[in-house]
């Protein structure tokens, strides 16, 4: 089974809100999900995700579509980024 990590879109036509979910790559975009991971809201920019699920099924090889891809670049480097900014700051 070919599975995917991709956004499924929910809203209404203006104000647009996506989840974060596994599916079957070969099935629809609104179709059945394996697991939700997390969700996007594009007016504001907001990406909450559950970091431990996503890593692991990228470790089993799913596939993220060019845009979870990119976000998940952008919000996986700002929060190792930041741990290491905490770990300079605290004492020795």
């Amino acid at each position: 089974m070919a599975v995917r990590l991709r956004f499924q879109r929910l809203g209404r036509p203006q104000p647009p809100f996506f989840r974060l979910v596994v599916v079957d790559s070969r099935g629809k975009r609104d179709g059945s999900v394996i697991e939700r991971l997390g969700n996007y809201n594009p007016k504001t920019k907001e990406f909450k995700f559950n970091e431990e699920k996503v890593k692991l099924w990228l470790s089993r090889g799913v596939i993220p579509s060019e845009t979870v891809n990119n976000l998940l670049k952008k919000h996986l480097l700002q929060s190792k980024s930041q741990d290491r900014l905490d770990e300079k700051e605290k004492p020795a």
